[in-house]
């Protein structure tokens, strides 16, 4: 009979070792991997015990840790006195190599802490898949299991730690460049709208950019045609050869509409033919042809639709990882935030959207990608006199504000216009259609919060037979 094979748990106890006794040589290595290192990425128990007796002293300042000193705070270990006690600390320092990379060696014990708590994860998911009662069902299980998988991925970064001011500058001269090889226009992902990202940039990366409005405004429309621009630069850059694109692949979590009506809004306003005719499928000959050579030309765009209902953002965040691994997406757009279910119970609807609008930012950052965040607004733009909202619109959505880099809210007064029309017999109904005529297809994006620059109004034309924002200077009448 086969022997059968029985795999271990990942582990290098020569490199906990290495470790330790690299730091008992020289202290200043605990400095250089305490922001990658817990003692819990240790798989020994008593090298949990002595790193972390390690760290305590170093903090605590005025003592130099040796083998000597380390004994003394840990004499009464049972498993320290198992091992030999101040002989084992000693054979440690001893064994330590000549010029030890610590960094990499925290990198190892961190990535091995990794691979067992994912093994520990695994198991759960087999053992309550078999066991688990019919009143948990697999879609609660499924979504436990990512709050598992995010959990592990939050705690095993701890970023890089302060870095000195040269390598900052570096940093800034290397997106500068960046900047240049696109013909020193933008920094970032394109738009579309050239008074947009003349003001930002370019969508940023690590950015969370809020596109707040009340409903009707078209917060729907200008994201679908930030993300349709995006997609498209980027198949033309690669189709030319440009070295660094100015547009992204880009990934578009549509919370409140389905993926085949944000395709047929983006159809709508590439074809030019309404959507009323796309949803009855009213075409002429001509128009079903355009509509289908549209179609094809578009079917290669790199964007992707998330139309997943009640999706919450430890969701968001693992399906945007996977998107940033497999598709190197550029950018990430939920609409809307307001829609995001929370990872956990909380007291109340601010905290959660509190917990939603900080995970946004923090998966930001960690993918080193813009997320662009939809929001509603709350009533009370409504009863005032003038519409146009501010940032204290948002108070109520708690730390939206706070959290954000750029917030910009989109504002069509012609929308509030046409509810107040006056009849024809009335003496300012001809003002009334002065007024109408002019900003009737006139869009307001009020730039209120700019983390990185100045905050201004930008006048787009919005066509509502489309859904589509342009730039004024190609308005068509």
């Amino acid at each position: 009979m086969e022997q059968e094979v029985y795999r271990h748990v990942p582990y290098d106890i020569d490199i906990e070792q290495a470790l330790l006794g690299a730091i008992l040589v020289d202290n200043q290595a605990i400095e250089r991997v305490s922001m990658l290192l817990k003692a819990e990425h240790f798989y020994d128990p008593l090298h949990q015990r002595l790193y972390d007796a390690m760290q305590s002293s170093f903090e605590k300042g005025g003592m130099v840790i040796t083998p000597l000193t380390l004994h003394a705070a840990m004499k009464a270990d049972p498993g320290l006195l198992e091992v030999g006690g101040l002989v084992y600390l000693a054979n440690l320092a001893q064994a330590a190599p000549a010029l030890p990379n610590v960094r990499d060696y925290a990198r190892i014990l961190q990535d091995l802490s990794v691979r067992r708590a994912l093994i520990h994860i695994g198991e759960e998911i087999v053992n309550t898949a078999y066991e688990a009662p019919r009143e948990n069902p697999p879609q609660a299980q499924i979504e436990e299991a990512e709050k598992a998988l995010y959990r592990i991925a939050e705690t095993s970064r701890y970023g890089e730690g302060p870095i000195d001011f040269a390598e900052s500058l570096r940093r800034t001269v290397e997106s500068a460049e960046r900047a240049q090889a696109r013909g020193g226009r933008i920094s970032g992902i394109a738009t579309g709208f050239t008074d947009l990202d003349s003001l930002l940039g370019g969508l940023q990366p690590s950015d969370l950019i809020i596109v707040a409005g009340r409903p009707g405004m078209g917060k729907t429309s200008l994201a679908t045609n930030m993300a349709f621009n995006a997609a498209r630069y980027y198949v033309q850059d690669m189709a030319n050869g440009v070295a660094v694109s100015k547009g992204a692949p880009i990934l578009f979590f549509s919370l409140e509409m389905a993926a085949q009506q944000l395709s047929a809004r983006i159809l709508s306003e590439q074809t030019e033919i309404e959507m009323w005719k796309i949803r009855n499928g009213k075409f002429s000959e001509s128009e079903w042809e355009t509509f289908v050579l549209k179609m094809q030309d578009l079917s290669t765009l790199p964007l992707y639709i998330d139309d997943t209902g009640g999706i919450s953002i430890a969701q968001i965040a693992a399906r945007a990882r996977r998107m940033k691994r497999e598709k190197n997406i550029g950018a990430v757009i939920i609409d809307h935030i307001q829609l995001v279910a929370p990872s956990r119970r909380v007291e109340n609807r601010v905290q959660e959207i509190t917990e939603i609008s900080k995970g946004l930012k923090v998966l930001a950052k960690e993918l080193n990608v813009p997320v662009i965040a939809l929001s509603q607004l709350s009533r009370g733009v409504d009863s005032r006199d003038d519409k146009r909202p501010v940032l204290s619109d948002l108070r109520e959505s708690g730390s939206i504000e706070q959290d954000a880099d750029v917030v910009m809210f989109v504002y069509r007064e012609a929308y509030y216009l046409k509810t107040r029309k006056p009849d024809e017999s009335d003496p300012e109904h001809s003002k009334w259609l002065e007024k109408m005529e002019r900003v009737n297809h006139l869009a307001d994006v009020l730039v209120e919060k700019h983390r990185h620059g100045p905050t201004t109004r930008i006048e787009l034309f919005f066509d509502d037979r489309f859904t589509r924002f342009k730039d004024l200077a190609e308005r068509v009448n």
